[in-house]
């Protein structure tokens, strides 16, 4: 039962790396802080995010419905992650401080239903989901979020 267990994860963790590896993206064209990000940390992001953050941020990166609109106890829904939300309007550093410390550690008194993950994930698997993320996004979203990591300082 084991072994049948260790080959579906492993089979899936295969088709993962074959999806992001098919698509348009390439692992070559996304980076992190300022350095390339290969095909594995991207497929370990995509297996991290479904464990972690599909849940709420839904499993295509979708973010809850009416994102924009707050919720009766005055929190925020979850925002998508894809182009259509605004996760590529910030740096890398601010998306790693933000998924490490939680929202209220960033912005100090900002109340958010989001978990700080420093406790959960290693730096490395942060690192590896927002890497995951970035390689959904069409090349502009890309390109827009390297200038906003690059002006605030290491992600050159």
């Amino acid at each position: 039962m084991l072994v049948s267990a260790v080959a579906v994860a492993s089979l899936a963790a295969i088709a993962s790396f074959a999806q992001v590896q098919g698509g348009d993206v390439q692992a070559a064209d996304v980076t992190f802080l300022g350095q390339p990000v290969t095909g594995e940390q991207i497929a370990l992001g995509q297996n991290i995010y479904a464990q972690n953050c599909a849940s709420c941020h839904g499993a295509n990166l979708e973010g809850q419905p009416d994102w924009k609109r707050r919720l009766e106890n005055g929190r925020m829904p979850a925002p998508p992650h894809d182009e259509s939300g605004h996760t590529w309007h910030h740096s890398d550093q601010d998306l790693f401080a933000i998924t490490k410390l939680g929202v209220g550690g960033v912005v100090p008194g900002y109340e958010s239903d989001m978990l700080a993950f420093g406790e959960i994930l290693s730096d490395e698997e942060i690192a590896a989901v927002l890497a995951f993320i970035k390689s959904t996004w069409p090349e502009r979203q890309r390109e827009v979020q390297a200038r906003i990591t690059a002006k605030e300082g290491d992600g050159t």
